[in-house]
């Protein structure tokens, strides 16, 4: 065991029987960053891992709630910021992003559509319902091309919605640009994955597909955690470790194991009664616990350096969930065309308020993680929020929701309120962290150059 994790190989992973743990960061494999040396790609200037997520929500928001008042480190944050009040220095708030291509310039109805599709593509869309799409890289995907080989996972897709790849979802558009961000290329979407169990099993698998199904069959007939399984090379790796770093693998299998917990907890109700019709898409759980199992899961990705490279689609735009646990019963994309009824605006609110907190939950998990470096993962982490609506009523694609957590390892420096102007292009924010991930190019989509305020 020890002379697989000493030197520089750094990738030290937890092996059993189809399972395999990628270690938490461990201050005896802390990778330093020798005097004048150049930052390699995917890391910070101390040598840690530095990590960019995406998180998607959809509809548009409530601006008048959404909107500080004031800029730099003396705005007041809009009541839709009240969950994040103790992460207020972790965490910038943008005015002034648009996206251009998720504009209708000819192309007609669309909105949710192309909103989703150019979020992190900076594309437009081939207007199209058949097979013969088309769109873009995107930026995420960029870094992802560029690190593959740092991690066991080049990056990670997360959805709560089903996985549609086909068919005609939104005016003419396949649903193929409505239910992906993530895009490998011009054709080919990433597509996400929108099951705990199934993201954990990435994860945390090892071997070939059957070695993996093998594995997790022995483990549901045994009621055995993925623990059991690499307990003996937890054991011989608890020898060479000191104090501190003994203390956070315990924290660390411990968490894994927690979750895990959760996950069969969701599942213990088994199957109900055949009904006699086919089953809708079902994710276990409530919606706000399978927000959060995928965010603890973006977590220990992270914390594992599993990968330094995630989105996580909350909500496509057009999802019309409802939200009766907060006292909305009615659907998210019908109240989203509100016409300025003050009823509507204030269930939007509540909604925003919502996914602010599960936002929140993300950041806190973060903050708490200790990295490699002696920081934080959140220090450590470009982490942007929002989406390609502004106000749902209008459907408009300028003055875009988009908060950036995270300071990129000292790069950014959260903490305000950053007034950009108008029609910014997004691209400009995705070029700024594809600088600092150390991916060079001179272009990304439409941006006009990199965004330096953040």
């Amino acid at each position: 065991m020890s002379s697989r994790l000493t030197g520089t190989n750094r990738r030290g992973f937890l092996r059993g029987f189809g399972a395999a743990l990628a270690l938490p960061a461990l201050e005896s494999f802390r990778p330093l960053l020798a005097a004048g040396a150049q930052r390699a790609i995917g890391t910070t200037a101390s040598g840690a891992p530095l990590r960019m997520a995406w998180l998607y929500i959809p509809n548009g928001v409530n601006m008048e709630l959404w909107r500080p008042k004031g800029s730099s480190s003396k705005y007041q944050a809009g009541e839709t910021f009240k969950p994040m009040a103790a992460l207020r220095d972790d965490f910038q708030i943008f005015t002034g992003f648009e996206q251009k291509n998720a504009m209708a310039g000819g192309d007609g109805p669309g909105d949710h559509a192309r909103g989703v599709a150019t979020f992190l593509t900076s594309a437009r869309a081939r207007k199209t319902a058949g097979s013969d799409i088309s769109l873009g890289i995107s930026a995420d995907q960029v870094a992802a091309q560029a690190a593959q080989t740092l991690t066991r996972l080049p990056s990670l897709e997360l959805s709560a919605d089903g996985v549609r790849k086909a068919g005609n979802c939104d005016s003419g558009y396949s649903c193929a640009y409505q239910f992906n961000l993530s895009w490998r290329s011009e054709t080919q979407p990433m597509t996400p994955e929108s099951n705990p169990r199934a993201v954990f099993e990435r994860l945390f698998g090892a071997g070939g597909s059957k070695e993996r199904a093998d594995s997790l069959g022995q483990r549901y007939a045994s009621k055995k955690s993925v623990l059991d399984f690499v307990q003996q090379d937890a054991k011989a790796l608890h020898k060479h470790l000191g104090r501190a770093d003994r203390h956070k693998l315990d924290e660390y299998l411990t968490g894994v194991r927690e979750i895990e917990r959760q996950i069969e907890k969701a599942e213990a109700l088994g199957l109900p009664r055949d009904p006699g019709v086919p089953a809708p898409d079902d994710k276990p759980g409530t919606y706000q616990e399978q927000l959060r199992l995928m965010m603890y899961m973006m977590v220990l990705a992270f914390k594992t350096d599993s990968t330094r490279i995630s989105t996580f689609l909350m909500a496509h735009d057009g999802s019309n969930r409802s939200f009766p646990e907060i006292g909305v019963s009615e659907g998210h994309h019908n109240i989203s065309h509100h016409q300025g009824k003050a009823g509507n605006l204030e269930k939007i609110a509540k909604i925003d308020y919502f996914y602010m907190e599960q936002l929140a939950y993300f950041l806190d998990k973060l903050k708490h993680t200790p990295d490699v470096d002696g920081k934080s993962l959140l220090h450590n982490s470009m982490i942007v929020y929002g989406g390609c609506i502004s106000d749902g009523n209008r459907h408009n694609h300028d003055d875009l929701p988009i908060l950036v957590a995270g300071h990129a390892g000292g790069a950014f420096s959260p903490g305000g309120h950053v007034e950009l102007g108008d029609n910014v292009p997004l691209s400009n924010l995705h070029l700024r962290m594809l600088d600092e991930f150390g991916v060079k190019t001179p272009r990304f989509g439409d941006s006009s150059g990199s965004l330096r305020k953040v």
